[in-house]
């Protein structure tokens, strides 16, 4: 294998990671490219062109290449009105696949309009092509409603990608299960890959340092919520409880919210800052509840390894890094029983899980774990033990490779041989039958 196209049209691994649109998918992109690279897979990384000013080609790093699509107007436009520019993505993507020497082996779709788009060029190149989805559209219409702004188009392009893509890569159980039940995919054609983390970024400080190094109190109990800040990471759960350990268990705590748009915590900027302080003040902890802004990534094992306990509660989680970026930090996690979150997190082991939206639960977690200091400390570890042994980057990308060479295998129609160390040979054990995929279109219009 010499070279692989990624695709992922509104998550450039150029982006910021922590805005509205920016986060878990912009990492999986750099992460999965830059590791691919190790390996001496040439990667070029197509996205949207949001920016007039952006050059058609940047070097990301020896090996990796970004690669700026035109596809509607160069600015930034939230992912949920990009659908309608996915034909003239697609066009572009067939002409870069055709004028590619050597070849791309393999092209890898990140969610559904980048999937849309790749299918088309793919098949017009004859080239095997792997999506992962990252988020669901069934699962999110279910938890977000009305306010989930992607129409009713993604349904069916879901459904033709999991006829048609070669391998669906599956980040965690859950989201395999919700592809069995939900897109009656396949279940020989998809293989599970979590997530991960890279050691050289997120890696555990001692304590005091850490929190002297943030100008935070040595003797608080510290609870730390990092991530995109919108309504389903469930972050008003976490001020609510705060209130709770203050109301009910007599115990103080002071919670940390580090994300959003800017450095300096804006509520213009970032309009989600504004609504969670006026819930804080609510909750009657206004007093305690900081938020910190945005902070960049070689920040971050810094906040991690400050805080006493990490809390993430969204309604839904497709996979979660943050919780396996804390681990590595050798903080307890307090997360969701959600999706990913369940996998990553052994509960009573590397941290507890709590049903989501329950602000009575997470409260009674945090106070045990408030007053159990040597329970916190034998958590941070084995939660450091267990990302280290399953969750790095590097691990994610040997397994993708098996997956790239499953979807080769299955495109010209062959057998496939897992190899030594790779993919898991039980996660594949069910090859399909020999030959391509039948091929549903569904249309977007332009």
């Amino acid at each position: 294998m010499q070279r692989v196209a990624l695709v992922s049209e509104h998550a450039s691994p150029l982006a910021v990671a922590g805005g509205v649109d920016s986060g878990g998918q912009n990492i999986y992109v750099a992460a999965v490219a830059r590791e691919l690279a190790r390996l001496g897979i040439a990667v070029d990384v197509f996205t949207r062109r949001d920016n007039p000013l952006l050059p058609r080609i940047v070097t990301l790093r020896p090996g990796v290449r970004v690669v700026h699509v035109d596809a509607g107007p160069s600015q930034h436009l939230p992912k949920e009105a990009l659908l309608p520019f996915m034909p003239a993505f697609a066009g572009e993507l067939r002409r870069a696949f055709e004028a590619a020497a050597p070849a791309y082996d393999c092209v890898h779709a990140n969610f559904f309009m980048s999937g849309w788009a790749s299918l088309r060029a793919a098949e017009a190149c004859d080239l095997p092509l792997v999506t992962t989805f990252h988020a669901l559209g069934r699962v999110r219409r279910v938890h977000q409603g009305e306010c989930d702004g992607f129409p009713d188009e993604r349904f069916g392009i879901e459904d033709e990608l999991v006829r048609a893509s070669h391998r669906i890569v599956a980040e965690c159980p859950q989201d395999r299960q919700d592809l069995l039940d939900l897109y009656d995919g396949d279940p020989a054609r998809i293989d599970i890959v979590p997530c991960g983390y890279d050691p050289r970024e997120f890696r555990p400080l001692p304590r005091g340092a850490a929190r002297r190094s943030l100008g935070w109190s040595e003797d608080a109990f510290i609870v730390l919520q990092l991530g995109r800040l919108v309504p389903r990471k469930g972050i008003d759960t976490v001020i609510d409880a705060i209130g709770l350990l203050r109301r009910d268990h007599a115990t103080e705590a002071a919670l940390y919210v580090v994300g959003g748009s800017s450095e300096r915590p804006n509520p213009i900027a970032t309009p989600e800052i504004g609504r969670l302080m006026d819930r804080a003040v609510a909750a009657g902890v206004s007093d305690r509840v900081h938020f910190v802004g945005r902070r960049d990534r070689s920040e971050l094992h810094r906040y991690f390894s400050a805080a006493d306990v990490f809390v993430t509660t969204p309604w839904y989680e497709p996979f979660g890094i943050t919780p396996v970026e804390a681990m590595a930090c050798g903080t307890p996690v307090v997360g969701s029983a959600v999706g990913g979150i369940r996998t990553t997190v052994i509960d009573g082991v590397t941290g507890c899980l709590v049903p989501p939206r329950d602000p009575v639960a997470l409260a009674d977690r945090l106070a045990s774990l408030a007053a159990d200091r040597p329970l916190r400390l034998a958590m941070g570890e084995a939660g450091r033990q267990r990302a280290d042994a399953a969750f790095t980057w590097s691990s994610v990308a040997d397994r993708l490779v098996e997956v790239y060479r499953h979807a080769i295998a299955d495109c010209r129609g062959e057998a496939f041989t897992p190899t030594a160390g790779g993919l898991d040979v039980d996660a594949v054990r069910d090859a399909r039958p020999a030959g391509r995929v039948p091929r549903r279109p569904v249309v977007v219009a332009a």
